[in-house]
């Protein structure tokens, strides 16, 4: 959505009523574009919870699809907060530059009585990497206990990990502020870069999700993320759902 051409502002209410699946429109997030000038956006990025996230994987790779195609670009920048992320069409694929990811020490979190073992990353945002089966059951169950854990008093997203081979791994995700998600491009790169540095994986990593691959490339704790970003429809709110 376009902050100009929006009849109301967004706010924590409206976004939830957006994105409820139910009542609303239905979507895991907003991506509102504050300003776009040629090759250059803007955006900020609301979870399904009204929340505001300091980075999106995913979002920033369809926001510069939506930037390269008004703007006949096929390099643009994304501006996320106090990030910039650099962006290039290829195709129907969309390759970020996610700049820098740092990969904390291993850490044990009591949940419940359970000992589970995590690996804490940050890419911009927070992640809590966990490698055990990622069923759907398991990332509804652990998700939530990890993400308000004490240990994260801003909250974290959470991904369970399974390692298929050196280059391959099989990720499900539990979302800050959206719950059990699809597909989500930080938790790719968390996901990855855990797993380079911890030994289970080799750049470049391609990361299998309910919702399809992304490929993750590292080097010298820099991250590239490359998947396909789709224009699927166009959505006009009326004025009754506004108010």
């Amino acid at each position: 959505m376009e902050r100009a051409g929006l009849s109301v502002p967004l706010t924590p209410e409206r976004v939830r009523r957006i994105c409820d699946y139910h009542f609303g429109v239905g979507s895991d997030g907003i991506l509102e574009v504050v300003s776009a000038n040629g090759a250059e956006a803007e955006v900020v990025i609301w979870n399904p919870d009204g929340s505001t996230a300091e980075l999106s994987g995913n979002g920033s790779r369809i926001a510069a699809r939506w930037l390269a195609r008004r703007s006949g670009e096929e390099a643009v920048r994304i501006r996320v907060g106090p990030r910039e992320v650099a962006a290039r069409l290829r195709g129907r694929e969309v390759e970020l530059d996610v700049g820098e990811v740092a990969v904390g020490e291993p850490e044990t979190l009591d949940l419940a009585g359970e000992d589970v073992e995590l690996t804490p990353v940050s890419v911009g945002n927070p992640h809590a990497v966990i490698r055990r089966e990622p069923d759907r059951d398991e990332v509804r169950r652990i998700g939530p206990l990890v993400e308000n854990h004490e240990r994260f008093p801003e909250r974290t997203n959470v991904q369970l990990v399974r390692v298929d081979g050196p280059h391959e791994l099989t990720v499900g995700v539990w979302e800050r502020g959206a719950g059990e998600t699809l597909s989500s491009g930080t938790s790719s790169v968390a996901a990855a870069a855990a797993a380079v540095a911890r030994g289970w994986c080799e750049s470049p990593v391609i990361v299998h999700l309910a919702g399809g691959d992304l490929a993750v490339e590292l080097a010298g704790g820099h991250a590239m993320l490359t998947g396909p970003a789709e224009e699927i429809c166009t959505v006009e709110l009326s004025e009754e759902f506004e108010l």
